[in-house]
């Protein structure tokens, strides 16, 4: 119990991760790169595209990261 109870805790962590990071996102990086980057890429979707891509790299990376294995056996 005290395992499921630990990776509960862990998803709502990197859920409330990828919720404020998905808002300093939306506030300050994507209006910034909006003003940076050349006409074609100012469209939103595709900006939003890639914020999202970016983000579930680091998360899914977090989250292997902090599951592996650190007896080095398999489970």
């Amino acid at each position: 119990m005290g395992d499921r109870l630990r990776i509960f805790g862990l998803v709502a962590l990197l859920g409330f991760m990828a919720g404020v990071i998905a808002q300093v996102t939306a506030d300050y990086i994507i209006p910034w790169l909006m003003m940076v980057l050349p006409a074609l890429i100012n469209i939103k979707w595709i900006v939003s595209g890639f914020a999202g891509a970016a983000l579930t790299l680091v998360l899914v990376s977090v989250w292997a990261y902090m599951s592996r294995n650190r007896e080095g056996t398999p489970r």
